[in-house]
Order: structure tokens, then sequence, then C-alpha cells
């Protein structure tokens, strides 16, 4: 436990030198989700980081909000799927590490392009039905956001999922109630998700997403849910811009970059554990 919480601390310390040397990109959605992909990655999804595009034969995860890139290429290279050095290249002119991931760069760990939010769930259920076809035993695992549920495709797939017993497929919500203008209840009320994605016949879970230790047991008894006939929710209540101060709970860190001062200021919260890139 202590060294997942080592890991997602450097995590943070990372998406914040990225987001500020590139002088742009999302640091709030980031932050509130590094205990998730620390957990995901180095716990619970069995994955290879040598990685084929086809996924076989293993876990597979689609980052639905692209724009919290810098924690998915952050947590990708501390898995060793390309050298931490390259995080610095981040937003840069040619980099293969765009502000929303991308797959003609052909970074490894990448497997849709997610600028448009809305599509990851489709992407998810269809690569869910392929290993079902492909007589393949593992999990598709995907990440969305809550603003993000105001795409009118999400219930689309959440209907198709339900009624073709998608039950290979785990898709956590970054329940953290803000998004790019304000809060998700004043832009778009989104009223109780756990009782629509019940209402739409999937097996939902709520837990804390920035609390290790649950988080680890939410995730692995949503493993231990599949094959039976459902598609399973994780409903994640996070914050945002966690673990820095002055962004927690702020949708104006959804995506702006820190001044020197600031990063000085965050970084100094945040313990380096495992060296910075």
């Amino acid at each position: 436990m202590a060294d997942l919480k080592a890991v997602a601390s450097q995590i943070r310390r990372d998406i914040l030198r990225i987001v500020h040397g590139a002088s742009s990109g999302h640091p709030g959605g980031s932050l509130g989700c590094a205990d998730f992909f620390t957990a995901l990655y180095f716990d619970v999804m069995k994955h290879d980081p040598k990685f084929s595009m086809d996924g076989k034969n293993e876990d597979i995860f689609f980052l639905s909000n692209g724009h919290i890139s810098p924690v998915f290429y952050s947590t990708l290279a501390r898995s060793g799927y390309f050298d931490l050095k390259e995080l610095a290249t981040f937003r840069k002119l040619n980099s293969r590490l765009q502000g929303h991931p991308t797959t003609h760069e052909h970074l490894p760990g990448v497997r849709v392009a997610s600028g448009s939010l809305g599509q990851g769930l489709s992407v998810a259920i269809g690569a869910a039905l392929s290993k079902k076809l492909n007589k393949d035993s593992n999990i598709v695992f995907s990440l969305h956001g809550d603003g993000e549920l105001d795409e009118g495709q999400n219930w689309e797939a959440l209907m198709f999922a339900a009624h073709h017993k998608v039950d290979n497929l785990i898709s956590t919500v970054d329940w953290n109630h803000q998004q790019i203008d304000g809060t998700t209840d004043s832009v778009m009320n989104l009223g109780n998700i756990r009782q629509k994605f019940d209402a739409f016949g999937w097996k939902t879970l709520e837990t804390n997403g920035n609390q290790m230790d649950e988080l680890l047991v939410t995730l692995r008894e949503a493993k231990s849910l599949t094959g039976k006939g459902q598609p399973i929710a994780i409903l994640m209540h996070t914050i945002m811009g966690k673990g820095v101060d002055f962004m927690e709970n702020d949708h104006g860190w959804h995506g702006i970059a820190p001044s020197d001062e600031q990063l000085a200021k965050a970084l100094a919260q945040l313990p380096e554990t495992l060296g910075d890139y």
C-alpha cells in the first residue's frame, strides 16, 4: 500500500511538471485520478508494457476523457511503456505526447484517440465483445468523466452493454462534480448517477477514488463480478486537483497550467518518491 501511495505522489509531480513545461494542459482531473491509475496499472490490471495493439490475452484500458492525458502518460511511462524522459516533450511540436492521446504517433499504451468526449464507452464495449468472440477471458477497463456523461452517446452505449450482457467490461466514472465551465450540477445536473446506471441494467459500485485501500478493494470486487451477465460500473468519488491545496475542488484548474511560483508551491506538497524525470 505504501509503495502504491508513493507511485501516486510521483505521478502527481509528473502531471504538474509536464503541464507547467508545456504551459498548457489539464492538471485538475489528472491529479484527481492519479490514485486510480496507480491502482489499475500497478496492481489490478494484467497488462504488458511491450504492448501489442490487439491486446490479446491481457487486460486493456481505454481513456475516454482524453484531456486528462498527463496522468495517463505519466502512468504509462512509470509502468515501462516508454522512457520517462519523453514526458518532457508533452504538447511539444512533433511529440508523441499530444494534449489528447492519439494513435497515429504510435505511442505504446494508447489504443484509441480520445479527443472527442463521449465515445470511449462505445469503443470499450466493442473491444469487450471482440474478446468474447476470441475466447479471451481478460477484462476491458475504461474511464469517463462525470461531465462527459452530458454526451448522449454514453447512454446509448449503456443500454447496448446491458442488453448484450457485456460482462467483461469495468467502466469507471470520475465523479468529481466539476467540469470546464463550473460544477456538473450547474452546467447540466446529472441527478443520481448511481440510480441511472442501476436502471440501465449495470452492476454498480461506489468508491472513494482518493483512498488507495478502498479503491483497491472496489476494483478487486469489480473483477470478481465479471462474467455474471452484467457490465460493471464504478462510480469513483474524487477531488479535482487532489494533493495540491489551492487546486482542490476548483473547476478553474480543469485546463490551465501553473505558473513558476504555483508549481513550486504545489511540488512542495507532494513528496518526490521515485525521482523526477
